[in-house]
C-alpha cells in the first residue's frame, strides 16, 4: 500500500513538473510571398517545405482527409507552395505535395515539374496519391491545385482510377473552358521525340482500376468533356481578373451539371483591393482564407480584405 502510495505522489509530482506535458507543435511561419518558395528551392534543392510529406502524419478527426497540394506548369513541390503548405499544416492538416511531370531527376530539373507528357504527370499523381494514401490510411484526400495541377489529378480522377478517392477540390486559377495550350503542345512534342529515339514510355504498373478515354479525345479534351466534374466532390474554383496567364479569367468559371457541387469565386468580388494574378493567386491571406474556407465547410472564417500585389502576394 505504502508503494503503491509513492508512486501516486511520484505521477502527481511529475505532472506538476513543467515542461513534462506533450507541448502543442509548433506553428510554421507564413511568408505571404509566390517568391519565397523560389528561395526555399534554392536554399534546400530538392527538399520539402517544412511541414509537408510527412509520411508519418496522420489525419485528425477534424481534418480526416490528408492535402495534396500540386503546381502549376514548371512549378515544383517547394516552389509552388510556400504560403500555403505552412497556413494548411497549422491548421491541422497533413500536408503533401510531389513535383511532378519533371523531364529529369538531377537538380535543378528535377524541381521544374509539368513540363512532360501530361500523361506521364498524370501517371505521377496517381502513384504519389496512392502512397499518401497508403502511409495515412485515409479513404480520401484533398486536393489544391495551382493552374496546370488542377488539370492533371482531373485526369487521374476520371482514367486512372481516383473516382471515389477526393472529398474536397480546390482548383487556383484553372482553365476549364481552354482548348490545348503550350503545355499540350509541347507535352506532345517530347512524347514524338521518345518515340523517335526508341526509347520506351516509363514503366508503368497493372492498374486493374484504369480506364481508358475514348480514342478520339486528346488528353484536353478528355479532362473535359463532357464535363471535368464527379459527384461526390465539393469542388471551389478560385480566380482572379488580373490573371495574365488564363485569358480571359472567365475559362476557369465554369458551373457543373446536375449532381454536382461547384462553387465559383472571383477573388475581387467584394475586395478590389486584391491584384493576384496568376503567381500570387497562391500566395495571400485571402486566398488562404478561401482555401481553408472551401476544404472546411463547417467552420468558414472570415475572408479578409487585404492588399495583394500582382507575383508577390500579400
Amino acid at each position: 500500500m505504502a508503494a503503491r502510495l509513492s508512486l501516486l505522489i511520484l505521477l502527481v509530482a511529475l505532472a506538476c513538473v513543467p515542461g513534462t506535458a506533450t507541448a502543442a507543435p509548433a506553428r510554421l511561419p507564413v511568408p505571404y510571398d509566390f517568391l519565397a518558395g523560389i528561395r526555399a528551392e534554392l536554399a534546400n534543392p530538392g527538399g520539402s517545405l517544412p511541414g509537408t510529406n510527412d509520411f508519418s502524419c496522420r489525419p485528425t478527426p477534424r481534418h480526416p482527409h490528408p492535402v495534396v497540394l500540386l503546381h502549376g506548369s514548371g512549378g515544383g513541390r517547394q516552389t509552388n507552395w510556400a504560403t500555403l503548405a505552412p497556413v494548411l499544416k497549422n491548421d491541422g492538416y497533413c500536408v503533401f505535395a510531389p513535383t511532378y511531370g519533371a523531364l529529369a531527376r538531377v537538380w535543378p530539373v528535377s524541381a521544374l515539374g509539368g513540363l512532360g507528357p501530361k500523361l506521364d504527370s498524370a501517371w505521377d499523381v496517381k502513384r504519389f496519391i496512392d502512397r499518401v494514401r497508403a502511409a495515412t490510411g485515409a479513404d480520401q484526400v484533398d486536393l489544391v491545385g495551382h493552374s496546370l495541377g488542377t488539370e492533371i489529378p482531373t485526369y487521374w480522377m476520371k482514367y486512372l482510377g481516383g473516382r471515389g478517392e477526393v472529398a474536397h477540390y480546390v482548383s487556383l486559377a484553372p482553365y476549364w473552358r481552354q482548348g490545348p495550350d503550350d503545355d499540350d503542345a509541347r507535352g506532345e512534342a517530347i512524347a514524338s521525340f521518345r518515340r523517335s529515339l526508341g526509347i520506351a514510355e516509363p514503366v508503368r504498373p497493372a492498374c486493374p482500376e484504369c480506364s481508358s478515354p475514348p480514342k478520339d479525345l486528346d488528353f484536353n479534351r478528355a479532362v473535359r468533356e463532357p464535363t471535368p466534374y464527379l459527384p461526390g466532390v465539393a469542388y471551389t474554383n478560385i480566380v482572379t481578373r488580373d490573371d495574365e496567364i488564363v485569358t480571359p479569367y472567365t475559362a476557369g468559371l465554369l458551373d457543373g451539371p446536375p449532381g454536382t457541387r461547384v462553387r465559383n469565386i472571383v477573388v475581387q468580388d467584394g475586395c478590389s483591393r486584391d491584384r493576384s494574378d496568376h503567381m500570387s493567386i497562391t500566395s495571400n491571406r485571402r486566398s488562404a482564407a478561401l482555401v481553408l474556407n472551401a476544404l472546411d465547410l463547417a467552420h468558414p472564417r472570415p475572408v479578409p480584405c487585404v492588399d495583394v500585389s500582382p507575383v508577390t502576394g500579400g
